[in-house]
């Protein structure tokens, strides 16, 4: 028991001189969130504790009087620092230097669990301390959007896309209810954890910033040369509608090259002598005007594309298939899912969907 007491309290001095040094030195700002769909509804800044039936001031910084049945609300830094497992996000904070990023009022971490940085390689403080500071800096803004946003607040049943304080980088939001929410492949396990003017959500992933839009990231896969060229092949307005940038971003089913060649492809050749017409409506069959990762795909659902036609999507044991209109029963599976793109989200298929 003494041992633990001791744990505790010198986690939470480390937290609070880190967090007053870094206050002292800092005074970053962060773009203002830009939300996908217009419909969020920032949180009003202050914490009601569940079950009190009372309010704190997230702007006092006082503490409540112990076994009065009300919770204290503090710095985010602080409440990562107390959370056991959070350890690592904390230790990524301070290597990173954003002590005072993450302090700020008005703002939503999505803060990956010690597991998440475990199954991402980085399952231990050395480990985080070696990486370059500009990519753990880079990481980590790509976790926090600059709005309050509680749980109540995320539109259920769409995507919605919010703006990260990472430049250019948008993650997506999935809420099939408080207790089922998505972001990009990750989940929500802890939501709504106020601390002071803001909100920390759990996470069981850490996210992956993009490093490129849809026809970089594309172009930057050997294995798909063959949708490259058709990208390069496509007429003005197909090429401007995958880059891009909109509201809800996009999602693109990339055939792989064995796709192509199986559909009569043979080579780049093939598709630079192919009729431009015919490759532009193909590849918006292949396009979808909203961002959908793996895990939100609905079963027996008809998505309408970018081309006019719809693709049935089927999902079975986490598997999931697409049906072309024109594919008959032959079904493409997705066989890398959820590449992460500056303007939506990629998944790569083995077969050529075929609108008719």
């Amino acid at each position: 028991m003494l041992h633990a007491l001791n744990k505790t309290l010198k986690r939470s001095g480390i937290a609070l001189v880190l967090a007053g040094l870094f206050m002292a030195s800092c005074n970053t700002t962060t773009p203002d969130p830009q939300p996908g769909t217009g419909t969020t509804q920032p949180g009003s800044g202050t914490s009601t504790t569940p079950g009190s039936g009372t309010t704190t001031n997230p702007g006092s910084g006082t503490t409540t009087t112990p076994g009065s049945g009300t919770t204290t609300v503090v710095a985010s830094v602080t409440y990562i620092a107390q959370k056991n497992n959070l350890n690592l996000l904390e230790a990524a904070i301070v290597r990173a230097g954003l002590v005072d990023e993450f302090n700020k009022s008005n703002i939503t971490i999505f803060a990956p669990s010690d597991d998440a940085f475990r199954a991402a390689g980085l399952g231990d403080v050395s480990t985080i301390n070696n990486a370059p500071v500009a990519e753990v800096q880079r990481v980590l803004r790509y976790h926090v959007v600059a709005d309050r946003i509680d749980r109540s607040a995320i539109p259920t049943g769409v995507s919605t896309v919010y703006q990260t304080t990472l430049s250019d980088n948008r993650i997506t939001v999935f809420k099939t209810s408080n207790s089922d929410i998505s972001v990009n492949n990750g989940k929500i396990i802890e939501g709504d954890n106020p601390t002071v003017g803001s909100v920390v959500h759990i996470i069981n992933t850490v996210l992956r910033p993009s490093t490129g839009n849809l026809v970089a990231i594309a172009k930057a896969n050997s294995n798909l040369s063959l949708f490259a060229a058709a990208v390069d092949r496509a007429n003005a307005s197909t090429q401007s509608a995958l880059n891009a940038v909109t509201q809800n971003g996009l999602t693109v089913f990339a055939p792989n090259d064995a796709a192509f060649k199986a559909a009569g492809f043979a080579d780049v050749a093939a598709i630079q002598k192919a009729d431009q017409a015919t490759i532009s409506d193909m590849l918006l069959y292949h396009v979808l005007r909203t961002t959908i990762y793996s895990q939100n795909f609905q079963n027996g659902a008809d998505i309408v594309t970018a081309q006019g036609a719809s693709v049935r999507t089927n999902v079975s044991n986490g598997t999931v298939t697409l049906l072309g209109k024109g594919n008959g029963t032959s079904v493409a599976n997705v066989v890398t899912a959820d590449q992460v793109a500056s303007n939506g989200v990629l998944h790569v298929i083995d077969r050529v969907l075929l609108p008719k």
